[in-house]
């Protein structure tokens, strides 16, 4: 939905709504109110390499550069740590791309080896993708997500392999945005 559906939608609300109401402020007003709840309970896991897929969403030059996301910048060499990891483990890796991206511009710390699957599609990767029958092929019964954008790419994807019956493991240091806020709040959310 866009902003200025958004905001249709607000501005209808508003006018349906009692006299006093509006004059006492809308919902927004009060979110500045908002206390953020405590940081999400951090838990170690252990997970069999050969049921387990570790995906890297997006770790391309045009959605993980200093301009955009200079926390996603930060993480790569994070991600690429645990990619070596999950390699050396014999861990399947299927790596992702946003709708304009393309696999030259993937960033070194994350470059797929070759015979790594990659999947281009927006926000949920399952989306018109086969990252679906890639997984069951591999007998893939839990993911590992890391990338960027938290609240876009790793947040849709964790929910789509959640609702596929998929176990979802998310490294919160394996995720960014733009934003601090954006990372709590997907951590927030997935939990």
């Amino acid at each position: 939905m866009n902003a200025s559906r958004l905001a249709f939608i607000a501005l209808t609300f508003l006018l349906l709504m009692p006299a006093r109401s509006v004059m006492a402020g809308t919902i927004v007003d009060e979110w500045a109110a908002v206390q953020p709840p405590a940081p999400v309970e951090l838990k170690s896991v252990t997970v069999n390499a050969t049921d387990t897929a570790f995906l890297v969403l997006d770790i391309e030059q045009r959605t993980c550069n200093m301009e955009a996301r200079p926390r996603c910048v930060e993480s790569a060499p994070r991600i690429g740590a645990f990619l070596a990891k999950a390699r050396a483990a014999g861990m399947p890796v299927v790596h992702s791309l946003t709708s304009k991206g393309t696999p030259e511009s993937i960033l070194p710390q994350a470059l797929p080896l070759p015979g790594e699957p990659i999947v281009q599609s927006t926000v949920d990767k399952f989306y018109n993708t086969d990252l679906d029958a890639i997984l069951k092929k591999l007998g893939v019964s839990t993911v590992i997500i890391t990338g960027t954008t938290a609240e876009g790419a790793v947040l849709h994807t964790a929910t789509g392999a959640a609702m596929r019956g998929l176990s979802v493991i998310v490294p919160v240091d394996g995720m960014s945005a733009a934003t601090l806020y954006a990372e709590q709040y997907t951590a927030w959310h997935l939990l």
